[in-house]
């Protein structure tokens, strides 16, 4: 719990640098791009094929008319529009998610190893081509999970619980190891995962209720209409600080649980390596000699007469 919360702390503080807030809008230059991009060609047409599939259905068509005796024929409206926001939403999601581990996490990693852990041997137990690889498998087996899940958003409790959870379980798969990356030799990296699975999943599903901030930015069907140039660079831009924080997080609790395991090997290497240093045993002095008690520049005895 305190390597968890010492971590918070220090990755809120390492927000407001300037190179994280600069590194923040790389991302969002490409996000905007693809937003506006995908807008452009596909927006009218995917609003008019979902009020199209609304306006087929019986079901509905009762509904819409219940609703305009009620007084809420401007309601119609609005359903197409938040439909595709919220189906748009999960893909901008996990392109972010990629954009994010791609351009930012290994510089903000490098940025805490600098100023903190300078020290800290890099053993560089992976590579830039194992985390994309990494980073695609299991945003594929999130997208799976995701639409496997999404008859169970229906029962009210889960749709509370589910995507934050898929979400958390993506993130700290993706973040934990692109933290480790560099400094972390591949036996290091599954210890530490094993040791720490149960906290780095929680700091991924609390960065997973994080990232559904932009949600209520993208909610507000009626404005988004006349702001949609600014709702649309604000939800991106706040999903990429929210992912740079949760890369800050893993990169200052990961590095600091590695720089504890080193030192936990190196104590346990002291303290089982025998004592190589071997003291020979000292002589008793000697009582010297009659012979060597004589002065050799003694005159000798005088002759008799």
């Amino acid at each position: 719990m305190t390597l968890l919360l010492d971590s918070f702390w220090r990755a809120v503080a390492y927000c407001l640098h300037p190179r994280v807030i600069a590194l923040s809008f790389l991302p969002l230059v490409l996000m905007v791009a693809l937003s506006f991009g995908l807008g452009y060609f596909y927006w009218d047409p995917a609003v008019e094929w979902v009020r199209a599939m609304l306006d087929s259905s019986s079901l509905l068509t009762s509904l819409w008319g219940w609703l305009e005796r009620f007084g809420a024929s401007n309601l119609k409206t609005v359903v197409a529009p938040l439909i595709v926001i919220f189906a748009v939403t999960p893909v901008l999601v996990l392109v972010s998610l990629l954009v994010v581990a791609a351009l930012m996490t290994p510089a903000l990693t490098s940025l805490v190893a600098e100023r903190r852990f300078a020290a800290l041997e890099r053993k560089r137990g992976g590579s830039f081509i194992g985390s994309m690889l990494r980073s695609l498998g299991v945003t594929l087996l999130a997208i799976i999970a995701l639409v496997v899940s999404m008859p169970l958003w229906l029962i009210p409790p889960l749709i509370l619980v589910l995507p934050p959870l898929i979400w958390g379980w993506l993130t700290y798969r993706v973040m934990s190891f692109d933290a480790l990356a560099d400094h972390a030799s591949a036996n290091e990296r599954r210890e530490l995962l094993r040791r720490h699975r149960g906290w780095l999943l929680g700091i991924g599903v609390l960065t997973g209720y994080l990232g559904a901030a932009p949600s209520i930015v993208w909610a507000s069907g009626a404005l988004f209409a006349a702001a949609f140039v600014i709702l649309v660079p604000v939800a991106i831009w706040i999903y990429t600080l929210v992912f740079a924080f949760s890369s800050l997080w893993f990169a200052h609790y990961c590095l600091d649980a590695l720089q504890r395991l080193r030192q936990e090997e190196y104590a346990t290497t002291m303290q089982g390596a025998p004592s190589t240093m071997v003291l020979e045993p000292i002589e008793p002095p000697t009582a010297p000699s009659p012979e060597r008690l004589a002065l050799p520049d003694d005159p000798p005895p005088p002759a008799g007469r």
